[in-house]
């Protein structure tokens, strides 16, 4: 099952099908859920999490190539969701999904698919697949299963090429919450679970943009009490909580378009000194709070085997030191336009992109990463604690 621009030829037994906005069609066997949706192809180079990976919201019109083969082999199970059945609208993967075999299932992930409505498509060449992705761009497409095997490529060629793709699009409310929360989940361990919130001080709020819910439990870790809000709170309602620091979270979409009516709420965060700290989206949309642009990326970050590099002044004897990280991301902040008020803290050492960035006499940072991994290693659960600690 070859991807090919040139013939739309099904092969026997086809009962799933990608097919690009330039009219690439890709067969293969569908699974889970029936139907179409669309959204950007992307690829995701991470071993272990795939649960993980498909309930974050920041996956939100995304279409996730795996690019480890052996998706679905540990089933799946409701501790392992990031969201409320939000994230990434399909998958596609290289092998057959087999049964689990894992003690900490309690569903397939075929099954899971189903009930969750994502829509997965295996069989395909996904090495050529990412190839095609790093050397032209992520592109936009359609994603459709059939059991029968029907498909109206016509249509779904249309569809693609209709949409209208990433960029100056605004996804979170979808995604946000929709009325305030006291979270009250803690950290997992094995055997126990998530253990029951008990802090009382000091109280993050949480601006919900798409955040997954290991953030919630590494603040709470880390020594907080996390009242979480939707995306379009107000700055007088953050302040009528009387927070002690103010948590930007991950989320989908185009900051830029998302910071029309975020951004004006994180400079008044600023104007009033309250400490802030913000991840992925919530880390771009600090950037424009201070000054910085964001742009569409070629291809985006997404894997938990990221290498980011801390650089600038204020590390001390860990200056240089490097942490492998969780990432997912299409958009960045261009380190070249950061004003002077800004110092960059992290890199890339794939492309040296900005992961990182500190505001200048305020109590203010942000990450491009996952500190908070689901999936990934966990070198930067010390930014939870640096942010809490800045909260005393």
């Amino acid at each position: 099952m070859a991807l090919s621009a040139f013939s739309h030829a099904q092969p026997k037994d086809a009962t799933g099908v990608l097919v690009l906005a330039d009219g690439t069609t890709i067969w293969g066997k569908g699974f889970g859920a029936s139907g179409s949706a669309v959204g950007e192809v992307c690829f995701n180079t991470a071993m272990t999490g795939y649960q993980e990976v498909m309930t974050d919201p920041s996956y939100d019109s995304q279409i996730v190539t795996f690019t480890f083969p052996h998706i679905g082999n540990v089933g799946a199970n409701e501790e392992d969701v990031e969201s409320r059945g939000l994230g990434a609208v399909g998958c596609i993967v290289r092998q057959d999904v087999t049964r689990h075999s894992n003690f900490r299932a309690r569903d397939e992930f075929i099954e899971w698919c189903v009930r969750h409505g994502k829509i997965g498509l295996s069989g395909v060449d996904t090495r050529a697949l990412t190839r095609r992705i790093r050397v032209q761009g992520a592109p936009n497409a359609v994603i459709a299963h059939n059991p029968r095997g029907d498909f109206d490529l016509k249509a779904l060629k249309k569809q693609a090429a209709e949409w209208s793709g990433l960029e100056g699009l605004d996804l979170v409310p979808s995604v946000t919450r929709e009325a305030h929360e006291e979270w009250k989940g803690g950290y997992w361990q094995l055997g126990t679970g998530y253990a029951e919130a008990d802090n009382q001080k000091p109280h993050v709020v949480a601006i919900d943009y798409g955040a997954k819910d290991n953030i919630f439990r590494n603040l709470v870790r880390a020594g907080a009490k996390v009242t979480v809000v939707p995306a379009r709170t107000s700055l007088d309602e953050i302040l009528a909580l009387q927070p002690d620091g103010v948590f930007l979270s991950n989320g989908p979409g185009d900051p830029a378009a998302t910071g029309e009516y975020a951004v004006p709420v994180i400079q008044g965060l600023l104007e009033r000194d309250i400490p802030l700290f913000g991840i992925c989206l919530g880390h771009q949309m600090l950037g424009l709070a201070a000054g910085a642009k964001t742009a569409k990326m070629f291809q985006g970050h997404r894997g938990a085997n990221h290498p980011v590099q801390r650089v600038g002044e204020g590390w001390g004897e860990s200056a240089g030191l490097v942490e492998i990280t969780s990432m997912n991301h299409g958009f960045a902040v261009d380190a070249e336009t950061l004003p002077d008020t800004v110092e960059q803290t992290h890199v890339s050492l794939f492309d040296g992109t900005n992961c990182g960035i500190s505001i200048k006499g305020k109590k203010a940072f942000g990450v491009q990463y996952h500190p908070e991994a689901s999936p990934g290693p966990q070198d930067s659960f010390y930014l939870f604690e640096k942010f809490v600690g800045m909260l005393a």
